[in-house]
């Protein structure tokens, strides 16, 4: 029996790997078996499952026996004649006797137990009466009369023998239906994983109205919505719809929910998938996805097609990057023919997302596929203020919220950042058992997204204390002197993150472009802390190891990217990412010894440079850097307003807006 079971568990792994290519072949000639419904079943089939069948197989097998063990009555009964138990009841040797059809049994005085056979048809008092038994006894003995039905015996003989055959055939029933499901799944392999989105699905239903700003995008993607709510008006005229339209733009910006808006606000279907899921590790079952994915959509077309992290998939071919394997390359030239195949009066559109364009095969950004590219930038002030209204609505707020101080304190924050934001704040207000969420609750939770959260635990000596208080009064000092820099908002010492400090700078307006005078001036006030430790104490800490990667990574890209070299002059050298400029590898040789040697020598003296500057400042205003490290030690934490306070105290005038507006008088 274990070798049939052993025998038929081989079968069933090794079936879907006999069928695979009958049913492939029945496949291509059914070209309508993808409207079958398939039923994926995934059990794990392995030597820990077969282990834990036989482990339950034998524990079954030792519960019968123990209860067959059990339930046997071990007390040996002595068969005697009808007559020996007649004389035992006329000697007053029996209490009690029990009745079983022709079986009499007689339980004796000293506990022993007799039986006998009685003829049948007749009852037990004429028999006793027979062989001389005297009614007066028989009337004082226990009679009993059990009924002769075996039917528990008989249930119990044929159960041991049917529950294991029953459990065997379960098990045997059960393997095939698990090798027909992997057959069927081989089917399914290369059948398109895209989630669909019903136009009908309120639940699910995103418009332009859910999202606060992008506006210039929201204006290009009109169009695409008109096309797809009335095509006709466009053919009839010969114009041609973009077939493809790429959102690029940095991680959180939005551009997975404007494309569901814009199927939200045209009303047709939407496939979504990312570009991972096409690469498997199977040659071949990317390409057959697309396939089917653009199949499905042209039959419910008008729809949209949606590639999240087209990067994954569409990078350039042939240069090794992301892996250069076979499956992508095929994936991609496939995608590249479904979307050239597209007829004129086709209503499918392509929309896909990327935060890196620059990796793209140029084959899929060429007219006729994605010849239409969406830019989304960061929100701007008056953005994260409309997005910010759309995150609160249904959060209860006091009455101090100002949402345009929340959009002025985050420049540089994106819609998911400024989601966060607003998540947090409501976390810190339920943290502390209270009801409306109130301004402060933002400003901390901007502070936790940007640094991390504070670690009050994290106690610190008091030199080192005095060393951190000093250095984050250095970073402030420096950026309150130097005029091509932004005005300090907030100076801690209390951890956050893996800082044991921070000094929090905030543009007075938010800028597109940055000069090489402002970088000049970043980099002074970053070594500042740096200064401040060399000049005080007399030695250099790990504190300002952060700051010396920052500035360093600075000065290369103004060398390197921006051409603010006076000696190497307008080249770059390096793209946005820091790889060498070409259509190779990166890891390719882009420059000579000589000319790198020349970017460090132009990176060392741009930093030294800096280093100078910020050493003037220090030294010229050492009473007023005491001041500050002074008041950082007693309170921890200096908001604007007492920073700035300390400033004019020693005759430094704070730093002003455009229009000479002090930014105290905005709340900021």
């Amino acid at each position: 029996m274990v070798a049939l079971i052993v025998n038929v568990w081989h079968n069933a792994q090794t079936m879907p790997k006999q069928e695979n290519s009958k049913n492939q072949k029945k496949n291509k000639q059914k070209p309508n078996s993808n409207k079958k419904k398939v039923f994926k079943v995934r059990i794990p089939m392995g030597p820990k499952m077969i282990m834990n069948f036989f482990s339950t197989l034998l524990i079954f097998f030792v519960l019968i026996s123990l209860y067959s063990v059990l339930a046997s009555d071990d007390t040996v009964v002595e068969t005697v004649s009808i007559s020996t138990i007649a004389q035992s009841v006329n000697a007053g040797e029996v209490d009690e006797i029990v009745v079983k059809g022709n079986s009499v049994e007689a339980l004796l005085n000293d506990g022993s137990k007799v039986k006998a056979t009685k003829e049948s048809g007749s009852s037990l008092t004429d028999t006793l009466v027979n062989y001389g038994v005297d009614l007066g006894v028989m009337e004082t003995l226990s009679i009993t009369i059990e009924d002769d039905s075996n039917f528990w015996l008989v249930a119990l003989n044929i159960g041991g023998f049917l529950l294991p055959l029953l459990f065997i055939i379960f098990f045997l029933w059960f393997i095939t239906r698990q090798a027909k499901g992997q057959g069927m799944q081989a089917f399914s392999f290369g059948q398109s994983r895209a989630k669909i989105i019903d136009p009908n699905d309120k639940s699910k239903k995103i418009t332009f109205k859910d999202i606060a700003g992008a506006k210039e995008a929201k204006e290009e993607l009109e169009e695409i919505v008109d096309f797809l709510r009335e095509p006709k008006k466009f053919l009839d005229i010969g114009a041609q719809i973009p077939k493809g339209v790429l959102l690029m733009g940095l991680p959180g910006t939005g551009k997975t929910l404007l494309a569901r808006a814009v199927a939200g606000e045209a009303k047709v279907p939407f496939f979504s998938i990312s570009g991972s899921e096409f690469v498997e590790m199977f040659v071949g079952v990317g390409a057959s996805r697309v396939r089917d994915l653009f199949k499905v959509a042209k039959k419910s077309a008008p729809a949209i097609i949606f590639v999240d992290e087209i990067d994954a998939v569409g990078r350039v071919r042939g240069t090794g990057v992301g892996g250069g394997n076979d499956e992508r390359e095929q994936t991609l030239n496939q995608i590249l023919v479904e979307m050239d195949g597209f007829e004129p009066t086709e209503k499918v559109i392509v929309m896909a997302a990327t935060n890196r364009p620059d990796v793209l095969d140029p084959a899929l950004l060429r007219p006729g596929r994605f010849d239409r590219r969406v830019t989304i930038d960061l929100p701007d002030i008056d953005d994260r203020e409309a997005i910010l209204e759309v995150h609160v609505r249904n959060k209860p707020l006091t009455e101090d919220v100002h949402l345009r101080t929340i959009a002025e304190r985050t420049p540089g924050f994106s819609g998911a950042d400024l989601y966060s934001l607003v998540n947090e704040a409501a976390i810190v207000a339920a943290r502390e058992d209270r009801k409306k969420v109130g301004q402060y609750d933002f400003i901390r939770a901007i502070e936790k997204v940007l640094l991390g959260p504070e670690r009050r635990s994290h106690l610190l000596s008091k030199r080192e204390k005095e060393i951190t208080a000093y250095h984050e009064a250095g970073h402030a000092l420096v950026a309150s002197i130097l005029p091509d820099t932004d005005p300090v908002h907030k100076i801690s010492i209390i951890s956050r993150g893996r800082a044991a400090g921070y000094t929090m700078h905030l543009p007075i307006v938010e800028r597109k472009f940055k000069s090489k005078k402002e970088f000049v001036a970043d980099l002074a006030v970053t070594l500042g802390g740096y200064v401040v430790e060399e000049l005080i104490f007399g030695d250099i800490t790990t504190g300002p190891s952060n700051d010396l990667q920052v500035i360093t990574a600075k000065a290369r890209a103004m060398v390197t990217r921006y051409g603010m070299s006076d000696v190497l002059g307008p080249i770059a050298f390096e793209n946005d990412d820091g790889a060498a400029l070409s259509g190779r590898a990166p890891h390719s040789k882009e420059r000579s010894e000589k000319v790198a040697g020349e970017i460090d020598k132009e990176v060392s003296r741009l930093i030294m440079e800096a280093k100078e500057v910020a050493y003037k400042v220090v030294t010229e205003h050492r009473t007023l850097l005491d001041v500050i490290a002074k008041a950082l030690i007693e309170e921890e934490t200096l908001e604007r307003k007492e920073f700035d306070a300390l400033l004019r105290a020693h005759g430094i005038t704070p730093k002003r807006d455009v229009d000479g507006v002090d930014l105290d008088d905005q709340g900021l």
